[in-house]
């Protein structure tokens, strides 16, 4: 698989880098500014590398309420950081834009990013109204900036949200495998942090065929083996936290101790 390639190992740990609020979002600390942001994003990216993990994956997660259609400082905001941390990376990285996959594209493009996660596919709902994704814009801008090498990660059920038209899994996954040509697929739980579960892993893992598929919500020190038997991938976040929690910054001490787990996971491959 292109993930051994690029990662270096097997069923690689792709750890997020999740952003403070950024200028213009609610929770944006106005007086603390970007500089706090930057160095905020520089203290957590070395203990998720000191931790041991295979990749970072940068995100605007505390951009909440995340925008449809997002604002250009937010883009802006996040390659001053990316740029801010370059000479810091020592593993592959990529970017994430909730609800904007093809600014996610552009800014990979721009900061030189290897992959890029977002829901690609399908038209769906929830607390932001409703989405409706253009998969084959994405694609196009994609060969129109000559960047076939920045992988794409697909979310097969998006976080928090429902697609409108109820399909199962299986059908859901053959059709993107078919119709959008995606790099590797990411299976969620039902909302951030939230377990994601082996039998669903399970479904879509046998309607990939070769794509591999990532555990992308809920893994945690508890179930990583579970996770890591039925995937070929893992996406963690809220686990890396101090305690636990989605708020918290990132623990090294909890970095090291799930990290020595897939370690010891890998020597019995």
């Amino acid at each position: 698989m292109w993930t051994d390639e690029m990662f270096q190992v097997k069923k690689p740990v792709i750890a997020l880098l999740h952003l403070r609020a950024l200028p213009g979002d609610p929770l944006y600390d106005d007086e603390a500014g970007m500089q706090y942001v930057i160095k905020m994003a520089g203290e957590e990216l070395d203990s998720l590398q000191d931790g041991g993990v295979d990749g970072i994956l940068i995100s605007n997660e505390f951009s909440l309420p995340y925008q449809k259609k997002v604002s250009y400082i937010t883009v802006a905001a996040m390659a001053r950081i990316i740029g801010a941390l370059e000479h810091k990376f020592r593993v592959p990285y990529g970017v994430n834009i909730a609800y904007n996959p093809m600014e996610a594209l552009e800014l990979a493009v721009a900061t030189e990013a290897k992959f890029i996660r977002a829901a690609f596919t399908g038209a769906y709902m929830g607390e932001s109204g409703l989405v409706d994704t253009d998969i084959a814009e994405v694609i196009r801008r994609r060969k129109q900036l000559n960047a076939e090498h920045v992988r794409m990660l697909y979310k097969v059920n998006p976080e928090s949200d429902a697609y409108l038209a109820p399909r199962d899994l299986q059908t859901i996954t053959k059709s993107i495998v078919f119709h959008c040509f995606p790099d590797g697929l990411c299976v969620s739980g039902s909302g951030a942090g939230k377990e994601t579960n082996a039998d669903t892993m399970t479904v879509v893992k046998e309607a990939a065929g070769e794509v591999p598929i990532f555990c992308n919500t809920g893994c945690n020190h508890q179930n990583v083996i579970e996770k890591l038997e039925v995937s070929d991938g893992l996406c963690v976040g809220t686990a890396f936290k101090k305690d636990g929690k989605f708020a918290n910054y990132v623990d090294k001490d909890r970095v090291i101790d799930f990290m020595n787990k897939v370690r010891e996971y890998r020597n019995r491959l």
